[in-house]
């Protein structure tokens, strides 16, 4: 593999799903259908790709040596000496300034949400990743951001209901991936991340528990108020019964995840 494929390996494409979320609120206003939002919402969404694979080249590059001691992350690229830390730093750098760019394709405050964006990654890296909680916090952040980025972009309104369920799921799917890799590092866990350290199985067993009941309780909120004065089929009201399951179905397969990983004694 050439230096610029592992270059790309190491800006992980496969992440850029997350960004999808660009589209979450213009899909509620019910404006994709529109030419101009439908481009203004894709001009965010690479925005984002663009920034979040820019901060991982230089969080991969700063975290090199933890990685490198990582089971899974020490294959990565940069741990893997494949791709040098000078390399991944300057890329890194240019990436970010093509995000800022693009986003002044939709107007002014795209681009600040992008800034509020890497502002907030490079504080969690350089500090908030090692504090207890508030990195839970941060890391569901930038998930919320990436919702507030689509809203901007297209111009639409954020109800409040909107707005907590995607907060608080965020925090569920970071909760869920911190206990993940708790169960699956065992003992080496707070080496790798010092974080988990100082966190419980059933500490973050009781954030996913109380993340998913404020998240499915602001969504059925949000689908009563939707449909309040429209008539026709109850669309709005229909679409808790998979937005349950979804949320149902994800926390189903972590546990197994738990479950596998802690009978093959990965924890003690």
């Amino acid at each position: 593999m050439c230096s610029s494929d592992l270059v790309i390996v190491a800006m992980r494409p496969k992440q850029w799903l997350k960004n999808v979320l660009v589209f979450a609120a213009p899909a509620a206003a019910g404006v994709l259908g529109h030419t101009r939002d439908l481009v203004e919402a894709l001009v965010a969404f690479v925005a984002f790709c663009l920034a979040a694979s820019g901060t991982y080249l230089l969080n991969d590059a700063a975290d090199v040596e933890s990685d490198r001691r990582h089971p899974t992350k020490r294959f990565r690229p940069i741990a893997a000496g494949e791709v040098s830390v000078s390399t991944a730093r300057g890329v890194g750098v240019v990436l970010l300034l093509a995000a800022f760019g693009v986003g002044f394709l939709t107007g002014w405050r795209l681009p600040i949400v992008v800034l509020t964006y890497l502002v907030l990654t490079t504080t969690y890296s350089l500090w908030g990743k090692r504090v207890p909680v508030l990195d839970l916090g941060m890391v569901a952040a930038g998930f919320v951001l990436r919702t507030v980025a689509g809203a901007v972009a297209v111009d639409v309104p954020i109800s409040v209901w909107f707005f907590i369920v995607a907060s608080f799921g965020s925090l569920f799917v970071v909760a869920g991936k911190r206990h993940s890799e708790m169960v699956e590092l065992g003992e080496d866990s707070a080496r790798v991340r010092s974080t988990l350290g100082a966190y419980s199985p059933s500490f973050l067993a009781y954030v996913c528990s109380v993340s998913t009941g404020v998240t499915l309780m602001g969504y059925c909120l949000w689908a009563f108020e939707k449909a309040q004065g429209q008539g026709g089929f109850p669309w709005v009201e229909v679409s808790i019964v998979p937005f349950v399951l979804a949320v149902l179905r994800y926390a189903f397969i972590r546990s197994e995840d738990t479950r596998l990983n802690s009978s093959h004694g990965y924890i003690s």
